[in-house]
């Protein structure tokens, strides 16, 4: 037992598009900041060191290091200044983590950086996704244990977490993050796996897509880093391009889509009826200053972009989407992922299931989403299904419902006896967590 109001548990949930990371029992993660980090390759930065002695790079403040080192920036503020040669990099793909060395950094971010503690103090509860692998869990477990020295470990499910948080133990969970959209039925706390099922569209494609129509209509998002305002006279500014050719393409992109992201967040709702491009063309436009001090007008795309959750193809008719043919492929709308997911279910509890449907994650706190989905669940689902879909009325809720239900879950009594103790790692090793973390 650790039990003790002394020591707090810390709840980590690692997106992938934020990390969310904060105390047990609390009602809202400390700290928020990209899982994106900016990657510098000692070796660019030397090479290009020794061409231009003339410029004084300061991010060779560390070419002591050996050749082939990468230098990692991780947090907003970081990735917010724009270094030479710096590439942004993600650790995930498809929830499942490909760098290590990168979750690592994060980690140790988030422990010195933003909560200020030292692990060996505290008990980790990690947020997972459903799609996990026996591989990974035992990777974080060995990582928490052996670097980290942590005295107690849980992994949990997204999906049951997010049904911890709205005090349901059976439920659906629609989450939908940065990087894919997963619907997943959770049935007495244990996440029904054969049912899950899971689209690539997610928060970060829909931006991209916004992104693509705004270029196609001549509009250019120019980044923060690339120009300078100069006031002329009281009141009135101009803006100066700034020339920076040692940028690389990943942090253009970067910069520009947390400005396309912001205005999604900003305009952006989803339409009352399927998107059609006769009746959404006369709609009033609505206005748009960017960073730049251009104001553009946004109109049908207000509606376009967040229909693409509901019907995938409409992305097509974007101009520029590329990626678009891999995506198709596995892409479905909401409504059909819901209603496939509870059938693949026991015929007992499809009735509770359709009568508690969580919307839950970033994209999912978007305006009129909830009615819009209730909507169309209703028309397709089977009659003597009651169609109830829940969403805390609370944006800040449904973005960290996975964190909060984490956080629920750490402080309860009755979940002490079920962490997986450094004693029983040390005595078991990691592939205990399988039987410890179900």
């Amino acid at each position: 037992m650790y039990g003790g109001d002394e020591v707090s548990a810390i709840v980590i949930d690692l997106g992938s598009h934020t990390c969310k990371a904060g105390y047990a029992g609390e009602d809202a993660p400390k700290a928020v900041f990209p899982s994106v980090v900016g990657c510098i390759n000692q070796m660019d930065a030397d090479d290009d060191k020794e061409n231009n002695d003339s410029e004084t790079n300061n991010n060779n403040a560390d070419s002591g290091k050996p050749k082939g080192k990468r230098k990692l920036y991780v947090g907003s503020q970081a990735l917010g200044f724009r270094r030479d040669h710096m590439e942004v990099v993600s650790p995930l793909k498809d929830g499942v983590v490909l760098d290590w060395d990168i979750v690592d950094n994060i980690w140790d971010h988030a422990f010195k950086d933003c909560l200020l503690i030292d692990p060996k103090e505290h008990p980790m509860l990690l947020a997972e996704p459903s799609s996990n692998t026996q591989l990974q869990r035992e990777k974080i477990a060995e990582l928490m244990f052996e670097k980290y020295k942590v005295p107690a470990l849980f992994l949990a499910k997204n999906a049951v977490l997010t049904s911890f948080a709205s005090g349901r133990a059976t439920s659906v969970v629609i989450d939908s993050g940065g990087g894919s959209t997963t619907v997943a039925p959770v049935h007495d706390g244990y996440v029904l796996q054969k049912a899950v099922s899971s689209s690539p569209i997610g928060g970060e494609f829909l931006t991209d897509c916004l992104m693509k129509s705004l270029e196609s209509k001549g509009v250019v998002i120019k980044p923060r880093y690339s120009f300078k305002r100069k006031e002329i006279q009281p009141g009135v500014f101009q803006t100066v391009d700034v020339d920076l050719p040692h940028t690389t393409e990943s942090y253009k992109l970067y910069s520009q889509r947390v400005i396309a992201s912001d205005i999604k967040e900003s305009v952006c709702r989803a339409p009352d009826t399927p998107y059609d491009e006769s009746s959404y063309s006369n709609i009033p436009m609505t206005p748009y200053e960017l960073p730049d001090g251009q104001t553009i007008e946004i109109g049908a795309d207000r509606f376009k972009i967040p229909d693409i959750l509901f019907n995938p193809s409409l992305a097509q008719t974007i101009p520029g989407v590329d990626n678009f043919a891999e995506i198709s492929s596995s892409a479905r709308g909401l409504p059909q992922m819901v209603i496939e997911s509870i059938n693949r279910c026991d015929v007992d509890i499809r009735k509770e299931l359709f009568g508690s449907i969580l919307l839950a994650g970033g994209t999912a706190s978007m305006q009129q989403l909830k009615e819009r989905l209730e909507k169309d669940l209703l028309e397709e689902s089977p009659q003597a299904a009651r169609v109830k879909v829940l969403a805390s009325g609370n944006a800040t809720e449904r973005r960290f419902s996975v964190w909060i239900g984490g956080s629920i879950l750490a402080s309860l009594g009755s979940f002490q006896q079920m962490w997986f103790s450094k004693s029983e790692y040390e005595e078991h090793g990691a592939s205990y967590i399988q039987r410890k973390c179900p």
